[in-house]
C-alpha cells in the first residue's frame, strides 16, 4: 500500500504550518506534536479499518486466441467477502508490449464499481501474431478514510495465441464476392466465352452461330450448340515476400499481416471457385514452399504457416527468392506477389526476376499504398517543413508509379492498394482475371 494523494496533502499543509508556527511561534511545539500524532493515529485507524476489505476473490478470463488488428477484452470478476466492499477498484495488468493499450507495458486503467460484485474489462489491442503472456494483475482501491491506496498483485500467466485474421472468411463476405463465379451471372454471361465444355443446349434465337455443335446437330437432326464457362483447376501460388521492408508497419500493423489476411481470403476465395492454392515466403533466402493443393484443403494448412511465419530484420532477396520459386513450378501459374520497395532504383532487381517470370507465368503484383502519403501531398498549412514533406511525398508517390507502370508494360497486373481495401481489391482482380480468363 501507499499513502493517497489526500494523506500527501494534509501532510504537506500540516508540513508547511509546522514551519509556519515554529518560526514565529516557538512555544506552540506541543500542539503541533499533537497534530502529527493525530494525523499517525487517524491513518493507522484507516488501515485497520480497511485491512478487511483486502478479502475478495478474483476470477479473471482471456480467450485463448484472437485475430491481428482485432480486440481481445480480458475480463475480470471481483467477489469481495461480506462487509468488505471497496468503492471503487482501479485495475492494471502487466503483459507484452504487443498486448498494451497505450504507452508502457501497462494497459489502460479501468475503474468500476458495484455492491455484492464488480466486474471489469480490459481491452487489449492485438497488434502483431504469436503467442503473449498477461503476466501480473494490479489492483487498487481506496481505504475507509482515502488516506491509503491499498495495492494487490496477483500473478495471472494467462497466454493469448495472435493469429492472421480470417474474420472476411468466417463473415461470408468472400464467399458473397466469390459467388458469381460459382453460379451467378457472371457464370451464366460467360457461358460460350470460356474454354472449358459446360452443356448442350438447344439452339435458341439470338445465340452466336459460331457455337452450334454441327456434328452433334447433324445426329440431333435438331441444332445444338456448346455451352462453354471459365476453366477451373488452375494453380494459384501466393507469394510473400517477409523481408525487413514487409515488417514496417502501416496503419498501426506490420505490411507482412496485412499480406497474410488478403493471401487467407484469396486462398478460401480460390477454393470456392474450385481451383488450386500454393504458398512461397522468402527473404534473403526462400523459405517455406507449399505444394498447390485444393484451395479449401489448403487453408488450414496455409493458416497454420503463415501463422508462424517470422518479422524478419534482412533484406529480401529478390533474385534468389524468386529464381527459386520458378524452379519450383512445373505448369502455367497465377503467382500473387507481395511485396514492397523503397524508391525506383532498388526495385530494379525485383522488376528484372518478376520479368523472367511473366515469360512463363500471369503475375499479380500486390504493393501496400501508405495513406499518409496523399495527405502529405496536399498540406493543409503552408509552411517550409510542409513544403518539404509534400515534395518528398510527390517524388515517393511518382516513383512507385514508374514502377507500377514499368511492371505493367512487362503483362503484370498490379494492385496499388491501401491496407483497409487490400483484401477486397485482391478478391475483386481475381474475379476479373477469372472471368476474362487471363491465366
Amino acid at each position: 500500500m501507499r499513502p493517497s494523494r489526500y494523506l500527501i496533502a494534509l501532510i504537506l499543509i500540516l508540513a508547511a504550518v509546522t514551519v509556519f508556527v515554529s518560526v514565529w511561534w516557538r512555544d506552540m511545539g506541543y500542539p503541533l506534536l499533537m497534530l502529527w500524532v493525530a494525523l499517525a493515529a487517524l491513518t493507522a485507524g484507516d488501515l485497520a479499518m480497511s485491512a478487511s476489505s483486502g478479502r475478495m476473490t478474483v476470477e479473471f478470463d482471456l480467450p485463448p486466441q484472437g485475430f491481428v488488428g482485432h480486440t481481445a477484452v480480458f475480463a475480470v470478476a471481483i467477489r469481495p467477502q461480506k462487509d468488505a466492499v471497496p468503492e471503487n477498484v482501479e485495475i492494471r495488468i502487466d503483459c507484452a508490449p504487443e498486448l498494451a493499450v497505450g504507452e508502457g507495458r501497462l494497459a489502460r486503467a479501468a475503474s468500476v464499481t458495484g455492491e455484492s460484485h464488480f466486474r471489469a474489462a480490459v481491452n487489449l489491442r492485438l497488434t502483431r501474431r504469436g503467442r503473449y503472456a498477461i503476466h501480473v494483475l494490479w489492483l487498487k482501491w481506496p481505504s475507509r478514510l482515502r488516506l491509503l491506496d491499498i495495492i494487490a498483485q496477483m500473478p495471472v500467466e494467462r497466454e493469448i495465441a495472435v493469429l492472421p485474421d480470417i474474420s472476411p472468411v468466417l463473415s461470408g463476405a468472400i464467399r458473397t464476392q466469390i459467388l458469381p463465379l460459382e453460379a451467378g451471372q457472371k457464370d451464366l454471361r460467360l457461358r460460350g466465352e470460356g474454354s472449358e465444355f459446360h452443356q448442350l443446349r438447344e439452339f435458341a434465337s439470338g445465340m452466336d452461330p459460331r457455337s452450334i455443335d454441327w456434328k452433334r446437330s447433324a445426329r440431333m437432326r435438331n441444332l445444338v450448340v456448346r455451352e462453354m464457362r471459365a476453366e477451373r483447376n488452375h494453380q494459384i501460388i501466393l507469394c510473400i515476400d517477409s523481408g525487413r521492408l514487409m515488417a514496417e508497419q502501416l496503419g498501426g500493423f506490420a505490411k507482412l499481416d496485412r499480406a497474410i489476411n488478403a493471401a487467407l481470403a484469396m486462398c478460401w476465395g480460390a477454393g470456392l471457385a474450385g481451383d488450386l492454392v500454393g504458398f512461397y515466403s522468402f527473404d534473403s533466402r526462400p523459405r517455406l514452399f507449399v505444394p498447390a493443393l485444393p484451395g479449401r484443403a489448403a487453408f488450414p494448412r496455409l493458416q497454420t504457416m503463415c501463422a508462424e511465419l517470422r518479422y524478419e530484420t534482412q533484406e529480401s532477396n529478390h533474385t534468389l527468392g524468386l529464381t527459386h520459386l520458378s524452379g519450383r513450378l512445373k505448369r502455367r501459374s497465377l503467382i500473387v506477389i507481395f511485396s514492397d520497395f523503397v524508391d525506383s532504383i532498388t526495385a530494379e532487381l525485383m522488376i528484372e526476376n518478376i520479368q523472367v517470370l511473366a515469360r512463363h507465368h500471369f503475375i499479380v503484383y500486390v504493393a501496400l499504398r501508405d495513406p499518409m502519403l496523399a495527405k502529405l501531398t496536399e498540406p493543409e498549412e503552408i509552411s517550409l517543413d510542409a513544403v518539404a514533406r509534400s515534395v518528398a511525398a510527390r517524388q515517393i508517390v511518382q516513383e512507385r508509379r514508374t514502377v507500377m507502370e514499368k511492371l505493367a508494360r512487362l503483362g503484370v497486373l498490379c494492385l496499388d492498394s491501401t491496407p483497409e481495401a487490400l483484401t477486397s481489391d485482391l478478391i475483386a482482380r481475381y474475379i476479373e482475371i477469372k472471368s476474362r480468363e487471363m491465366i
